[in-house]
């Protein structure tokens, strides 16, 4: 079986800013071939992954001292408590079927001054919001915001106030992947059609005095806390 690269073996660079400065064991959900550690800047720290692709678990393993293969709620007891200095999870909270339960989950595996980092797509990307607001429809794609597999549906404004309401002290949070910037990587439109949008996201964004700014970025990420 051939993997999906562009679900499972991505490096997210862009991620890197959002990783603390110190930590030692390191807990990835939703790791698939493990390439996300690259971007992890301490050598010798024990990383554990979390995939429910038996494949790309495979190979995670070659790079992590331990690989669990399933969901995170299935695999709880399996995972130890108060041990993690550093939990990551990128675009794996969207799929859940109860993303509240699993913030709460989650919180007594990492350690008191551990840190949880993570991205989750924005639904108010320009793409998705066009769709919805301008064409008033809603079509469900294999991949992108619109992916057929999300369950969860997140702004920039409602996953912030869903991090402080279970709790969670912000120390960094923000768009990732701007549009204008780095251009779209949905992999749906032509380099002029591209061009193109980039002009008319940033117009728009201009035209609404930056009420709707945040419709530029693909994903939205954070690094966290628990509250004392």
């Amino acid at each position: 079986m051939m993997l999906n690269t562009h679900y499972y073996a991505t490096t997210r660079l862009e991620m890197h800013k959002f990783i603390p400065e110190k930590y030692s064991r390191v807990l990835e959900i939703g790791c698939g071939c493990g390439n996300f550690s690259n971007n992890l800047r301490h050598i010798e720290c024990e990383i554990w992954g979390i995939e429910p692709n038996k494949d790309a678990a495979k190979e995670a393993a070659t790079k992590f001292d331990r690989v669990l293969i399933g969901n995170f709620s299935d695999l709880l007891d399996s995972i130890p408590d108060n041990y993690f200095d550093l939990v990551v999870c990128n675009d794996v909270i969207e799929h859940m079927i109860d993303h509240d339960k699993f913030f709460e989950e989650i919180k007594p595996k990492i350690t008191q001054t551990g840190s949880f980092v993570g991205s989750i797509p924005n639904i108010l990307y320009i793409s998705s919001f066009y769709k919805i607001v301008i064409k008033r429809d809603w079509p469900y794609a294999n991949e992108g915001i619109l992916d057929r597999t999300h369950l969860r549906f997140f702004t920039y404004k409602s996953l912030k106030n869903c991090l402080l309401s279970h709790k969670y002290t912000i120390t960094h949070y923000s768009g990732i992947n701007s549009i204008i910037t780095k251009g779209s990587n949905l992999r749906e439109t032509s380099p002029l059609k591209d061009k193109i949008i980039r002009i008319l996201t940033l117009l728009f964004i201009v035209a609404t005095f930056g009420y709707y700014s945040d419709s530029q970025y693909l994903q939205l990420a954070f690094c966290v806390k628990k509250s004392n």
